[in-house]
């Protein structure tokens, strides 16, 4: 996966904020880790505010 399209994934989710939206976030977030690594991964966490939205803290694993 791209991170352009992770990114795109990711605003919806966030947009959502709900339980099934934070499940969802955290499969397209791990196959960011998966592809690009831990720095991508918290880069999208604090672009999207993730921490707030679904407790997803940047350098920790999901």
């Amino acid at each position: 996966m791209t991170l352009e399209k992770a990114r795109e994934l990711i605003a919806v989710q966030a947009s959502l904020n709900s339980g099934y939206n934070r499940n969802a976030a955290k499969l397209i977030l791990a196959e960011v880790l998966r592809e690009h690594g831990q720095q991508a991964v918290d880069n999208l966490i604090n672009e999207f505010k993730l921490e707030t939205a679904f407790g997803f803290a940047p350098g920790k694993t999901l």
